[in-house]
């Protein structure tokens, strides 16, 4: 929600500058994520008459201009095809700066003296684009500082609102708010109901109460919808982030910014036999007013008249029934639909509008009543016509209903740490338009029907606590009974196991759980990935069944800003279909590439290869005391992995819980990566399931290390020499140690010699040769 802070203080006006009004809005729940001026910075421009208009006489798109700047009267050089003798414009005079540094001098044009400038509202950085100058209402006195009459110096605060303060999606929730926080009163503008001038009427009947249990309905003739929006108006929606569309268009549009309630209008002349709030059926299709076709769904509300849908309630209208130029009869719309009839409808059809996103969450039902006779009373004060009797198609029954929470002092005190008086209390509930009974510590509190998020009691608790303020709850320390586990919590093992990978130069990272469908195809083609029914964009479209496509996009993005060492890890879930289930696993992932070490003097710099990383999966499974229990082999293969330098992390019962190796090069290859990229993946039930360490007695009989060399076949592998050697050596065998292998002179071609250091050791006698 972004507004302007003069149009917020018109309503509430506190003694806090703009900072202070910030933090406080802050520290009630609202949070301010931006504070920027209305306005660029500019000076010496004020407001100019045009007295007179001639032609230039060396130039066809020029206008030789005698401008009333007040005190003087300027001769000014204009191309600005609505210069006209009577217009109030803005006027640079000389020495002014505008925006961007341009200073203003005295200068010829064609030969001609221009003593200032003609300002448009983009050349003051009000708007993008202009198509002339700025025209000011006739109230404007020449001279006066456009800074000043038009209130620029003001600043639009946009507010990052949680779903459930629907509320403060208009300026009157937020003043009321401001108004609580800061014991101010809080001045609303008049919802008086504007009395019928006529009987013009068009039929309303709501077919789906359920989903739409309030529609009000005003016919206004005879509206001169060709007059311009005030400028005041106009400005108001520029600082709360809103374009001017016309005056129609703007009012509802302001009303909505003003009060919370989303409205819209028809062309009366454009609807046939009457209005119809009903479910879309089978086969309809509405061109909305972006100019997109769609079908609707038959779980979509729309508004209807006899032949066709107008448009998807709550969200957009249509094209053919909208506004336009020459519309003279409106039909002016103002409704409650309930949030479970919006919810999802728009972003179904890659939608997302002011109207949905405040219908969705919920607005005030209430509301709608104020809001016709507010939009009602701005329409007639700008495009005039009359205004017809207010149709209320209502269905009491369906609306919501607002329960008594039961709300106690004890638990008040219990749950913030302190006590809060009674009177106190009372107040803020008040003040928060709630109705109260009860005293004494127990009350029963009815919310305002505006505040869909206050059902229990511990909705009403937090209400206090903001209100009287977070900043004055105690700190105090938690008491609770607690008992230890003989086991290692997953949680911990995950830090635990974090903790180690950042001490090996890793870096944490967090990738989406959704990916684009190429990039998994290319990672995971044998796994058919989960789409998703409304996915974000294309490139979120599945669920991933691997958290290397994200991690190897997180490295890409490194290294195509010249970070050419990278070493990232992540753990999170993938998602895997296993018939008619979607299966979750934890698991723990890397991305390497480039350097093994930062650059330095100390010792040659090399890339980091496959012995690196699996040195590091390995310390990882160590601190989890289950390296024992694992072992890396070759004979199942990953399609995303290089053939000859991968492996898989097997179990004892030869289940596969991880992944280990460079990817491969056609993989690549496609993803265009000019340096090795090195990944691994291990289940996280391994880390997870290891035990806590476990004492074993010390032998007091010294050891004794044979070391031997093997020479064997290339396609030996060591571990598979490893496990033979253990099978053999028998329980003496306390360490057996890999640290040579070597092939070249001496060695026959297509062998390799593999040397092995063995430890053995007794617990009853010293060992002989």
């Amino acid at each position: 929600m972004k507004f302007s802070e003069k149009w917020l203080r018109e309503w509430v006006n506190p003694p806090l500058d703009t900072a202070a009004l910030c933090e406080r809005l802050t520290m009630a729940g609202l949070e301010v994520e931006a504070v920027e001026p209305v306005a660029a910075d500019f000076s010496g421009v004020v407001v100019g008459r045009v007295l007179s208009v001639e032609p230039h006489p060396r130039a066809d798109r020029l206008r030789l201009c005698r401008v009333d700047v007040g005190a003087e009267t300027l001769d000014i050089v204009c191309g600005a095809a609505n210069v006209e003798p009577g217009i109030l414009a803005p006027t640079a005079r000389i020495g002014a700066r505008l925006p961007g540094g341009v200073r203003i001098k005295r200068s010829k044009l064609r030969g001609a003296v221009s003593e200032g400038m003609l300002c448009s509202a983009r050349e003051l950085g009000l708007a993008e684009h202009a198509e002339g100058l700025l025209a000011l209402p006739g109230d404007a006195e020449p001279g006066r500082d456009i800074r000043d009459y038009l209130g620029l110096d003001d600043v639009s605060i946009e507010l990052s609102l949680t779903p459930n303060r629907s509320d403060c999606l208009g300026i009157a929730g937020i003043a009321r708010e401001v108004g609580v926080i800061t014991r101010c009163p809080v001045h609303a503008v008049s919802t008086t109901p504007v009395a019928p001038a006529g009987d013009a009427a068009f039929p309303v009947a709501v077919r789906a109460p359920a989903a739409c249990p309030r529609y009000l309905g005003r016919v206004i003739r005879g509206a001169d919808t060709a007059a311009a929006t005030p400028l005041w108006m106009q400005e108001r929606l520029r600082r709360s982030g809103l374009r001017s569309i016309g005056p129609v268009v703007d009012v509802t549009n302001y009303v909505m910014l003003e009060l919370g309630q989303p409205m819209h209008a028809f062309d009366l002349d454009r609807l046939q036999g009457g209005i119809e709030v009903r479910m879309a059926r089978q086969g309809e299709e509405i061109v909305l007013l972006d100019g997109q076709r769609i079908e609707l769904a038959e779980d979509v509300l729309v508004i209807a008249d006899q032949s066709r849908v107008l448009a998807m309630a709550g969200i957009m209208g249509g094209e053919d029934s909208g506004v336009g130029e020459g519309t003279t009869n409106l039909f002016l719309e103002s409704a409650f639909f309930h949030p479970d009839a919006i919810a999802g409808r728009a972003r179904r059809y890659g939608l997302h509008t002011d109207s949905s996103h405040r219908f969705e969450r919920g607005v005030d039902p209430e509301l709608p009543r104020r809001a016709m006779a507010r939009a009602t009373a701005l329409l007639l004060e700008i495009v005039g016509g009359e205004a017809g009797p207010v149709l209320d198609a209502s269905a009491p029954a369906q609306l919501p209903q607002r329960s008594e929470v039961p709300l106690r002092a004890a638990r008040i005190q219990r749950l913030l740490g302190m006590a809060v008086a009674d009177a106190e209390v009372e107040d803020i509930l008040r003040r928060l338009d709630c109705t109260v009974r009860g005293g004494d510590g127990q009350w029963r509190v009815t919310p305002p029907s505006a505040r869909f998020d206050i059902a229990i009691e511990a909705d009403l608790i937090e209400e206090v606590a903001r209100v009287h303020g977070y900043g004055k709850l105690p700190a105090s320390r938690p008491l609770a009974a607690l008992s230890i586990d003989g086991r290692e919590s997953p949680s911990r093992m995950r830090r635990q196991a974090a903790r180690l990978l950042v001490d090996r130069g890793y870096q944490e990272a967090i990738t989406y759980s959704f990916v684009a469908p190429e990039m998994q195809r290319l990672f995971e083609p044998r796994q058919a990935p989960i789409a998703l029914a409304n996915p974000i964009s294309s490139d979120t479209a599945v669920m991933r069944t691997s958290l290397w496509p994200g991690l190897v996009q997180a490295l890409m993005h490194n290294l195509n800003r010249q970070q050419k060492r990278v070493r990232i890890f992540e753990c999170g879930s993938k998602y895997i279909k296993q018939g008619n289930e979607i299966k979750e696993y934890s698991v723990i992932s890397g991305a390497v590439t480039g350097a093994l070490y930062p650059e330095q003097w100390g010792m040659p710099s090399r890339a980091a290869d496959y012995y690196d990383v699996k040195g590091d999966v390995e310390a990882l499974l160590s601190s989890a005391h289950v390296l024992g229990e694992l072992r890396f082999t070759r004979r199942a293969l990953h399609p995303a992995l290089h053939p000859g330098q991968s492996a898989s992390l097997v179990d004892e019962q030869g289940a596969v819980q991880g992944w280990l190796g460079v990817l491969h090069p056609q993989l690549a290859h496609e993803l265009q990566l000019e340096q090795n990229v090195l990944v691994f993946e291990v289940s996280f039930n391994i880390i997870a399931g290891g035990g806590m360490p476990v004492f074993r007695a010390l032998s007091k009989f010294p050891a004794v290390r044979r070391d031997m060399a093997v020479i064997v076949a290339e396609a030996v592998s060591a571990q598979d020499l490893l496990d033979m050697v253990r099978e053999a050596a028998g329980e003496r065998l306390q360490e057996l140690q890999l640290f040579d292998v070597y092939r070249g002179k001496g060695i026959d071609s297509g062998k390799k010699s593999i040397a092995l250091g063995l430890t053995f050791q007794d617990f009853s006698r010293t060992l002989t040769d």
